[in-house]
């Protein structure tokens, strides 16, 4: 007689890092009010680490996709600010 297996479900994933995913995604999508949303975005990822540790959830890869694209979109744009003030500050200056 065969055994079946029994699987146990996985862990529900952190809200917290869906939502640091999302933000994140936004935050390379949406111009001027992205650097806003990464910055949050990196905030939440951090705390869905917190969360994911000690409450044994599920949901890390979210959490480090969302850590990784609120990184990159506040790095876009925070490039893209200071090539803007400098660019504003060398033709004030003529």
């Amino acid at each position: 007689m065969e055994e079946k297996q029994q699987y146990q479900p996985a862990p529900p994933a952190n809200g917290k890092a869906i939502a640091s995913l999302v933000l994140g995604i936004l935050s390379i999508i949406i111009p001027w009010v992205g650097f806003i949303l990464g910055i949050v975005g990196i905030i939440l990822a951090n705390k869905a680490f917190k969360e994911i540790s000690s409450y044994k959830q599920g949901g890390r890869g979210m959490a480090v996709a969302g850590l990784t694209t609120s990184i990159i979109g506040t790095a876009l744009y925070a490039l893209f600010i200071l090539v803007a003030f400098i660019g504003l500050a060398t033709f004030s200056m003529y």
